[in-house]
C-alpha cells in the first residue's frame, strides 16, 4: 500500500523552482576572489606536525625551503618556487616588517650570520609557519632566537 502526502508533492516542486529561480537570477550577482596569500598560509598550517628531514621536499619530512616551495605548489597559487632558501630570497618584492601579508616568505639567518638560512611562511599577527629543525610549526617572530636572525621579507604573491 503506497501512501501520498499532496503537500510533499508541491513542497519538491516549489524547492525545485526556487532552486531554477536562485540559479538563473542569482548568479549574475556572485563574485568570489581568492587571497593568494591567505591561501598559501591556510596550506602552509595543514603541514603543521610534519616532521624535519634535511632535504625534504614531501609531508614525509620537509626541510624549510622544501616546505615553502611544497606549500605554495599546493595552495591555489600553483607558484614554483625556486628549491633553496638562496634561490627564494632572490625572488619577489622585498617587504618591510610592518607592512608583512599572508602568504610573504619571512628569512632567517639561522647558520653564518648575515647569510640567509631559513625561509618560512608568514601566517599574520607576528607568526610564520616553516619547517623548524623540531618539524613543521607556527613560531611567533617575536621570540628571541627567531627576533635576532631576521634578515628579511619578500612578497611573491600580489
Amino acid at each position: 500500500m503506497s501512501v501520498s502526502l499532496p503537500v510533499s508533492r508541491w513542497t519538491g516542486v516549489l524547492l525545485i523552482l526556487s532552486m531554477v529561480a536562485a540559479f538563473v537570477f542569482g548568479t549574475s550577482q556572485a563574485s568570489a576572489t581568492i587571497n593568494y596569500g591567505e591561501e598559501a598560509a591556510a596550506t602552509a598550517e595543514r603541514y603543521v606536525g610534519s616532521p624535519y628531514k634535511y632535504g625534504g621536499t614531501t609531508p614525509k619530512g620537509f626541510d624549510a625551503s622544501g616546505f615553502t616551495q611544497y606549500a605554495y605548489k599546493q595552495a591555489s597559487t600553483n607558484m614554483s618556487i625556486p628549491r633553496t632558501t638562496a634561490g627564494q630570497f632572490k625572488k619577489g618584492k622585498s617587504v618591510k616588517p610592518g607592512e608583512l601579508k599572508q602568504g610573504d616568505l619571512v628569512f632567517y639567518a639561522t647558520g653564518t650570520k648575515g647569510k640567509v638560512s631559513f625561509v618560512a611562511i608568514y601566517k599574520g599577527d607576528g607568526q610564520f609557519v616553516g619547517a623548524t629543525s623540531k618539524g613543521v610549526k607556527v613560531v611567533k617572530m617575536s621570540e628571541q632566537y627567531w627576533k635576532n636572525r631576521y634578515i628579511g621579507a619578500k612578497r611573491l604573491i600580489q
